[in-house]
């Protein structure tokens, strides 16, 4: 018997040792059973004093089952013991088909850690850590631990990893070794020739499948009134780019409409026909070109003809051109929606946005003028980046086939893991990129016709440079974030956030978490935020990963029974995540 309750304070035992020799033991966090009247209550030990210990009530052990939380308290002549081997297995997880190792307990004689997989995978799980405590090295693990589980082979897992310093690659390329059946895709920002030979694709997102919303967040519109311009654009670009009857029609009529709005306005001639003749160079149809035939009473002009100035300073076909513009203008197809997305490139969305600006008369508006102009500015230096590679995509593809194509890893077949390496460009079109694909993932598991059967995993390394508290409600009223954080989860879109600095992350998102691996930090800022934000995370637990080893975590949330420290095992392959060794680039040999 380990001692004698003295007496018990809420929810905490404080237990007199009958001989002060167990001290020497090391007991901190150690599970302790009270037994009482066939009651067996679980506790922890969480302080230790000369001759008392505290020990804090965690639930029962009832019929070989843990349960969570203690109706009554036992009596003070209960029976105190520390848990038995046999015992741990109920706190740990049992190895069968439907979990996965986690790792061990460093408390318990390395006693394997196992843990359900619907419960770990089907919500949103955050891991958090400081540099060099383990924190990559445990996601690594994490899922090399998934791959190699016999029981539950996930050939049709779909693992997307945001990788913002190319770490990963390694860990992964390896993983058709464990099943020939396994693969890994990579996608970079800034292919080298070697990573192109090894199968590396350039990361590419068709344009067309970018929302209004999307081209918003890519231009860093910053106000609400942009995004009518954008609206109009992107329409535009869209019509513009298909072929068919009604499109054409729909063509004939925005033209004939523009080109009125500028015969109308208080412009000199020669600025008006400027105008037009910019409209047509943007956009040109059989019937609308400055080679096209006007038939006239008896006589014909070219377009570009009827547009000279005589001796009053009006265009001297001014009637001519007016009666067969007016009967292009057909009121009905105001309402015209493209059925379709069509194929446009970044130049194509330039010449939509021109044009808009030039027919619907906002760069002679005040009031929309500096909107439309950041906008213009904002496409064009996009235009003529490097960042325009991104968007460049070659041919028309649909948004079911595009995310097909990820995880299609000719010719082997599916890939299971597919790995973005961010590395290489700059945080703020990462961010953008990061908040499209997310946005993708979502309409795609969300339309589904059964709904969560295809789940999507989404990995975010240093998530706190895309999860932030940023304006996007301000301008589009949500974050897309937010919203999956809430409502993924429905569909089988998951988040898993790995971050350094969860202080920067968007608050409702951590706190839509369901569980957590907490590898040392030591950042007091971090550690009160992530104390005030989860509410089932208690002062211990903060304590306990304040002094932890490198590869160990304090794991807890609904797929753990209790809270529990947990070493991982170093992942084989490793990802490139460790410290440089400035003693071996130092050295000369000599």
């Amino acid at each position: 018997m380990l001692g004698k309750i003295v007496y018990i304070s809420d929810n905490v035992a404080h237990i007199k040792l009958e001989n002060k020799d167990t001290l020497a033991t090391n007991m901190m966090n150690l599970h302790i059973i009270f037994e009482d009247d066939k009651k067996k209550i679980l506790g922890e030990v969480e302080d230790i004093s000369e001759d008392i210990i505290k020990v804090r009530f965690l639930g029962e052990i009832v019929n070989g089952r843990f349960i969570g939380g203690v109706i009554r308290k036992p009596n003070l002549t209960a029976k105190i013991r520390v848990i038995t081997r046999d015992e741990v297995k109920y706190l740990v997880g049992e190895n069968n088909k439907d979990s996965v190792l986690l790792g061990v307990s460093p408390l318990y004689d390395d006693y394997p850690i196992y843990v359900n997989i619907n419960d770990l995978f089907n919500s949103n799980l955050s891991i958090f850590g400081n540099t060099g405590s383990g924190k990559s090295c445990g996601v690594a693990r994490l899922i090399q631990n998934i791959f190699s589980n016999p029981n539950l082979p996930p050939l049709r897992s779909n693992i997307f990893i945001f990788d913002a310093y190319g770490e990963y690659h390694n860990a992964f390329k390896g993983i058709d070794k464990m099943n020939p059946y396994f693969h890994f895709k990579y996608y970079k920002t800034n292919l080298t020739e070697k990573e192109k030979s090894s199968g590396g694709e350039q990361l590419c997102i068709p344009l067309w499948l970018l929302t209004v919303d999307d081209m918003a967040l890519l231009l860093d519109a910053n106000t609400p009134s942009q995004l009518p311009i954008i609206e109009k654009m992107i329409k535009i670009a869209t019509i513009f780019s298909q072929n068919n009857k009604e499109s054409e029609r729909y063509k004939d009529h925005l033209i004939a409409k523009a080109i009125m709005t500028v015969l109308y306005t208080n412009k000199p001639a020669a600025s008006k026909r400027n105008d037009i003749f910019s409209i047509i160079s943007i956009c040109s149809t059989p019937n609308f070109n400055l080679e096209t035939d006007i038939q006239g009473v008896g006589y014909t002009r070219k377009f570009r003809d009827c547009f000279m100035i005589d001796n009053s300073g009006d265009f001297n076909e001014r009637l001519l051109i007016t009666d067969y513009i007016s009967k292009m203008i057909d009121d009905k197809l105001d309402s015209y929606e493209p059925n379709d997305k069509g194929f446009y490139q970044l130049k194509d969305l330039e010449n939509a946005l021109n044009f808009t600006l030039i027919s619907e008369g906002l760069l002679n508006n005040d009031q929309t003028y500096s909107d439309a102009v950041f906008i213009k500015v904002r496409l064009h230096s996009l235009s003529i980046s490097e960042n325009a590679k991104f968007f460049n995509y070659p041919q028309y593809i649909s948004a079911d086939n595009y995310i097909a194509t990820l995880l299609l890893n000719n010719p082997s077949g599916k890939a299971q893991i597919v790995n973005f390496n961010l590395e290489d460009i700059e945080d703020s079109i990462a961010k953008t990129i990061v908040k499209i694909y997310t946005r993708l993932f979502f309409e795609f598991t969300k339309k589904l016709g059964n709904r969560a059967t295809m789940p999507f995993h989404i990995f975010l390394e240093e998530s706190h440079r895309y999860v932030q508290n940023d304006r996007d409600k301000e301008l589009l009223g949500y974050n897309i974030f937010e919203r999956v954080a809430k409502e993924g989860r429905k569909y089988g879109l998951i988040l898993n956030l790995v971050s350094q600095r969860p202080v920067e992350i968007n608050e409702t998102v951590i706190s839509q978490c369901s569980n957590f691996l907490i590898f040392k930090m030591n950042h007091p800022r971090d550690l009160d935020y992530i104390a005030k934000m989860l509410p089932n995370i208690s002062q211990e637990i903060i304590d306990k990963q304040k002094i932890l080893q490198p590869g160990t975590c304090v794991a807890f949330g609904k797929a753990f029974k209790v809270p529990m420290i947990v070493k991982m095992k170093m992942p084989d392959p490793e990802p490139y995540s460790g410290n440089c060794d400035v003693i071996s680039s130092w050295k000369v040999e000599q």
